[in-house]
């Protein structure tokens, strides 16, 4: 019997781990790969959650990591903005990052169960009981951190699952590390036909070159990713240019299928679910990362006060959706909405031409799916 086990070990599952090890509770966390692993990720943190990080015992400021100060965002037609971002961020890799954060989390005393699949969560009698290929499991309390879609989803029939709205479902995702020539202090966000892709320095002189599109755009170019780069990326000038000349440094680029920026539930029969489980910001805004995070500060406060005796399991269960949502909401209705008017080429050359002339409306605009230090 754990006092909290924690389905998957990303950046949420493994902040609050470490957290609630720290306040001396008995935690497992389960991740079905095994680390350092890479994973279909934009890899900008926005410089919201680096004290966050620090304190959790990342040495970020030792490892002379690449700080993002602008944006660069261009057109199939040749428009372009370049705009100073409000906070700015920084790149790391979710190679480097997650491995990191594991062992810390390995250090605090977190029971971590990794190459473990989690196959089902039931809630009874005030316990959870959680069915995995490691035997079976007990807690008090259980956090679902699996990322953007799991089986476990299809499973439990989940809303955003059964839900098959043409407009935010079915997208496909696509990573790549690149070298090249691109600038340590911006990022570019290179828009094209149902999609873009987002090109920003990571550690080692690295770049994560990370795109998005709608998965027609993929059958329309016969499953191909070769083709769709070629024939519909590359119509953007700057994405031909990229495609082109750098250095492609994966023998194969990471996918992801099927995603869905739908609302999402926070708690659903009594688990707690934590970053992209709880809610997807589109990659475009570059901070489901820091949402992630600061996530998992959120439900580690709710989950204290109530294995404390605080609150009773339907207070933690309120508070935490209630201050989830007060987070989070403006930010993925900010999201979205870019989204829905970065689908198409007329609808984005018609945003970007109206935006032009107003950077104070550019930063506001940008600020709406960034956070404040937490």
């Amino acid at each position: 019997m754990f006092d909290v086990t924690i389905t998957g070990g990303g950046l949420a599952g493994l902040a609050l781990s470490i957290q609630l090890a720290r306040a001396g509770y008995n935690v497992a966390l389960f991740e079905k790969d095994t680390y350092p692993h890479h994973k279909v990720c934009g890899e900008y943190i926005s410089l919201e959650s680096w004290n966050f990080l620090e304190e959790l015992g990342l040495p970020l400021s030792d490892w002379n990591l690449p700080i993002i100060k602008k944006l660069l965002l261009t057109t199939v037609a040749g428009q372009t903005i370049e705009q100073e971002l409000p906070l700015g961020g920084f790149g790391i890799s979710r190679y480097k990052i997650d491995a990191a954060l594991a062992d810390i989390a390995k250090a605090a005393g977190v029971q971590l169960y990794v190459g473990v699949k989690v196959t089902d969560i039931a809630f009874d009698r005030d316990h959870f009981r959680i069915e995995t290929t490691a035997g079976v499991f007990e807690s008090r309390v259980a956090c679902a951190a699996y990322g953007r879609r799991s089986n476990l989803d299809i499973k439990w029939k989940r809303d955003f699952i059964r839900r098959r709205g043409p407009r935010l479902n079915n997208y496909v995702g696509v990573k790549y590390h690149v070298q090249g020539p691109f600038p340590a202090d911006l990022i570019g966000l290179h828009l094209f036909d149902n999609g873009y892709c987002g090109i920003s320095r990571v550690e080692d002189n690295n770049c994560c070159l990370c795109y998005m599109t709608r998965a027609k755009n993929l059958q329309l170019s016969g499953n191909s990713l070769q083709k769709m780069e070629k024939d519909i990326l590359s119509q953007n000038p700057y994405l031909k240019e990229i495609f082109s000349n750098a250095d492609f440094l994966f023998e194969q680029p990471l996918t992801i299928s099927q995603i869905s920026f739908e609302p999402r539930g926070q708690v659903e029969e009594h688990l707690l679910f934590i970053g992209d489980a709880a809610g997807m910001i589109p990659p475009l805004s570059g901070n489901g990362m820091s949402m992630a995070l600061h996530g998992s500060k959120i439900a580690f406060g709710c989950i204290d006060a109530y294995l404390n005796g605080q609150i009773a399991r339907y207070e933690m269960e309120q508070e935490y959706t209630d201050r989830w949502r007060r987070q989070m909401n403006r930010r993925l209705l900010a999201g979205r909405f870019f989204q829905r008017w970065f689908a198409g080429k007329r609808r984005t050359n018609l945003l970007l031409y109206s935006l032009k002339p107003f950077p104070k409306l550019v930063s506001f605009l940008i600020s709406q799916t960034h956070g404040q230090p937490f």
